[in-house]
């Protein structure tokens, strides 16, 4: 049985991993070791296989694990990923932070769309296997009958990320601005509140007098949105959306041949489900019925919304969406620009294919596996 060490286990998207291993009865093809950068020494959830939490920093501790699997945020790996490298650690190494993803020597995981990727750099000797950016992971398990058949040329993706993207604190802060606009309305003299052009006025003067906390966003989210996310690249770019291009290639194994991806990442007021629009240059004019045929049949997540208002509405939605591991692809048609563009739309909640279900399926494979 494995010797299996976690950290970063009470985050949001270690929580969410928790949850998921719980669930399906994870915990007992291992021997499960919780590590705690704060809390040494004290008590381990029920599902470990030792009784106290152990030092998160601990090297010598650490380097018993067979598996390391770690959502403690790239400071952590940029401390102890390379003591435990220089000690000639030879256990594998799972991550959900981006520190390690683009290293030649690391593979980015997402085992519905690159099973063969991650079987090959296995059989290679590579230790380090790295959750993808939320949204890349998200578009690929959509798009992923697309990618496998080869029949795209370009794509731009639109992005509509959620709050969560941020972290708690992020999500806490929406939720509070939400609060302060809402009570702000209700609390107007009753004659105002019928007067729709007041109303406005109050939501806008309280977006932009000050009064909100915008300390991790840096403006307000609620009623708003901000077409920024991460830090700037060159050629005008976001970091979250050079990924796009960058990360896709890579889950692909793609280091020819490069598919070129661009688009703009929107942070949005929802609170844990990306959404994301593509304009599809297909490489051929392909009927719509087999596109849907190749989208719907690559993974057991992946479904089709009929392009309906109706089906649009129930299915296609953050409110849809959360929660679950669903991956709806709607909005389907030929575009005016041509019979070889395609338009699409999809939806998945960010904490789960965006985010722990990669990390946690990666760590299934090692565990079943004979190395």
């Amino acid at each position: 049985m494995k010797k299996v060490g976690f950290v970063g286990w009470r985050g949001m998207v270690g929580s969410v991993l928790m949850d998921r291993m719980n669930e399906l009865g994870d915990f007992k093809k291992i021997e499960s070791i919780f590590f705690s950068t704060s809390q040494v020494g004290e008590k381990a959830p029920n599902y470990s296989s030792s009784e106290l939490l152990k030092d998160a920093l601990n090297i010598d501790e650490l380097l018993e694990m067979d598996i390391i699997v770690t959502c403690q945020g790239g400071d952590y790996t940029k401390e102890v990923h390379p003591k435990l490298k220089s000690k000639n650690w030879n256990g594998y190494w799972i991550d959900a932070a981006s520190t390690l993803r683009m290293n030649s020597d690391s593979v980015i995981v997402l085992d519905p769309v690159n099973r063969s990727v991650i079987d090959r750099a296995l059989n290679d000797g590579i230790k380090d296997f790295v959750g993808g950016n939320c949204t890349v992971s998200l578009m690929m398990m959509a798009l992923g009958g697309l990618f496998e058949s080869d029949e795209i040329e370009w794509l731009t993706s639109m992005t509509y990320q959620a709050a969560s993207g941020g972290g708690a604190r992020h999500m806490k802060e929406l939720l509070t601005q939400m609060k302060v606009v809402g009570t702000n309305f209700t609390q107007m003299d009753e004659s105002l509140s019928k007067d729709i052009m007041k109303v406005d006025q109050l939501v806008t003067n309280t977006l932009r007098d000050g009064s909100l906390d915008i300390s991790c966003f840096g403006a307000p989210l609620a009623g708003n949105l901000i077409p920024w996310i991460d830090s700037a690249v060159e050629a005008g770019q976001t970091r979250e959306e050079w990924k796009g291009v960058a990360e896709t290639n890579k889950i692909l194994g793609r280091s020819e041949n490069i598919i070129p991806i661009d688009g703009t990442c929107v942070r949005i007021g929802t609170m844990r489900c990306h959404s994301q629009a593509f304009t599809i240059k297909l490489k051929r004019n392909i009927p719509m019925d087999e596109i849907t045929q190749m989208i719907s049949s690559h993974n057991d997540w992946v479904k089709v919304i009929g392009n309906t208002p109706e089906e649009t509405r129930s299915g296609l939605t953050p409110a849809a969406v959360s929660g679950t591991l669903d991956i709806p692809v709607g909005r389907l048609r030929k575009m005016n620009l041509g019979e070889q563009y395609l338009n699409a739309f999809t939806c998945g909640d960010q904490l789960l294919w965006g985010a722990a279900e990669p990390v946690r399926r990666m760590l299934g494979i090692l565990v079943d596996s004979s190395l």
